[in-house]
């Protein structure tokens, strides 16, 4: 049902009305509230977007979500929510999101829909491939090294790197500390030395 703002207007008058007639809208308020979470699983979450971990009331019906709010026993955010986050209903349930990856071939003009499989072997054997043929052992550099007569002399040495200049990796603020522990030994194994965070971007 739409309602105009003349509706609107005659309707937020009528409850100011009888407020201010002593009846009581509380009730009817409150039961009003609980209508759209009726009957629905209620599961409690964490906002995805960044690092500052705002919790988030989550309500399901049939595995679909139908409410998302802030959750006010939460210690970090106490029931609110930034935008983004009040927008978490609108992510979920929104046809235009993506839910399977897409790939475009080189020299191809449009994107395909693939299997998650595909992908991630595909990125793993990419990243593999790379790491292999760029991987260095040594690195020359210049040093300034003391000669015997206490004059300094600019020379070339060899200096043991084990890095890749290759690949870089840009972090995500949604990661907890766990995760971004995890994720930069197993980086820093790789060789990546170009390391950047999407908070500092």
């Amino acid at each position: 049902m739409g309602v105009s703002r003349r509706d609107f207007l005659k309707i937020s008058g009528s409850s100011v009305l009888l407020s201010s007639l002593g009846i009581d809208l509380g009730p009817t308020k409150a039961y009003a509230q609980g209508l759209r979470i009726k009957n629905a699983k209620e599961t409690r979450s964490i906002c995805p977007y960044c690092s500052v971990g705002c919790g988030v009331i989550v309500h399901t019906v049939d595995g679909k979500v139908i409410n998302t709010e802030g959750d006010p026993d939460h210690p970090i955010s106490e029931g609110t929510l930034c935008s983004k986050g009040a927008s978490l209903y609108q992510l979920i349930n929104n046809p235009l999101r993506l839910t399977k990856p897409k790939y475009r071939a080189p020299g191809a003009a449009d994107f395909k829909e693939v299997e998650w499989d595909w992908a991630l072997d595909e990125i793993a054997k990419r990243v593999k491939d790379t790491r292999d043929r760029t991987f260095k052992l040594t690195s020359k550099s210049k040093v300034k090294e003391k000669q015997a007569d206490g004059t300094e002399k600019e020379i070339e040495k060899d200096f043991v790197v084990n890095r890749t200049d290759s690949i870089a990796h840009v972090g995500s603020a949604a990661l907890d500390n766990e995760e971004c522990y995890m994720l930069q030994k197993m980086l820093r194994s790789w060789g990546l030395v170009y390391i950047e965070h999407q908070a500092r971007i």
